[in-house]
């Protein structure tokens, strides 16, 4: 399931379809699954400058500019990660795979926030493929909003883990605790 594309086919790249309620925003990026993967980090739904624009070679997961996600991963692995090759070869190397749970979404106001989605379409047949076809160790949710989501769909998966929240919004713990946490669990290059 890895793909050098990491755009999903037939993204509509910043033409999204019209509804009553807003536009319906479709998830830019496919899963990145690497073969052989032990460990899944599951988001929500990126942010809409990434749902609303045609997507460049160097944009990717967590890819607002205010979200953390990336800020801890460097700090947890200490390595730069400026591109997307460089973030795909990490999750490679400590066999880890990324996905969202949500396909498609309709904003109700105009934030990033994951209380602020309508759902229209979840990923939970991607999702499925993955833990079907992968030996899944640990699946990790970057917030207790995915993991909800997750369990309606997938009851009986028990190896999971909620991390802090990298979005801004979460600010209950500071940059560095949230470091400790991800470092705490993630796994060891």
């Amino acid at each position: 399931m890895t793909t050098t594309n990491p755009v999903r086919p037939g993204h509509p790249g910043g033409h999204n379809l019209q509804t009553t309620n807003g536009n319906i925003e479709t998830h830019p990026f496919q899963p990145f699954i690497p073969k052989g993967i032990k460990y899944l980090i599951i988001g929500s739904f990126p942010g809409k400058g990434q749902t609303e624009k045609t997507i460049s070679k160097t944009d990717w997961f967590y890819g607002a500019k205010r979200n953390t996600f990336w800020k801890i991963m460097e700090e947890v692995y200490q390595t730069e990660l400026s591109t997307t090759s460089s973030k795909q070869k990490l999750f490679t190397s400590v066999k880890m795979g990324i996905a969202d749970i949500i396909l498609k979404a309709v904003r109700k106001e105009n934030t990033n926030s994951d209380s602020n989605l309508e759902i229209v379409e979840y990923n939970d047949k991607a999702i499925k493929e993955i833990l079907n076809t992968n030996k899944i160790e640990t699946i990790f949710f970057t917030s207790r909003f995915v993991e909800k989501i997750f369990k309606r769909f997938f009851p009986d998966v028990v190896n999971t883990i909620v991390l802090p929240s990298p979005s801004p919004r979460y600010a209950r713990m500071t940059l560095k605790e949230k470091v400790t946490v991800y470092k705490k669990h993630l796994p060891k290059l």
